[in-house]
């Protein structure tokens, strides 16, 4: 059995508004962020299907050209290659679920 601890994981800093944690398994990356308001995630997509799952705060999703806010206790699915983007709009925790697992995150 193998247990994780966020506060064990190493934070990447992707920019000065966006934090990452991952964890990978066989066949799906989990990964935890913290992002700050007006942080961006610009238009892109991946071979990978996501659930965004919103803890704290809220963030504008852009999933195929539909657009909705996602607050605190609510998730989203992306599906696999599809164009998306989101739009921090308060300070926010959020977990990411992609199944496969991310081999660019590795």
């Amino acid at each position: 059995m193998e247990i994780y601890r966020w506060n064990e994981i190493e934070k990447e800093q992707l920019n000065a508004l966006t934090v990452r944690q991952a964890i990978h398994g066989e066949t799906m990356t989990i990964a935890r962020f913290e992002l700050r308001k007006g942080s961006t995630i610009g238009e892109h997509s991946h071979p990978n299907e996501q659930f965004s799952m919103v803890q704290s705060g809220s963030v504008r999703f852009r999933i195929a050209g539909e657009e909705a806010i996602v607050r605190a206790g609510e998730a989203v699915r992306v599906p696999a290659n599809v164009a998306h983007s989101a739009e921090v709009l308060e300070d926010c925790v959020a977990i990411d679920t992609f199944s496969p697992a991310r081999a660019d995150w590795k």
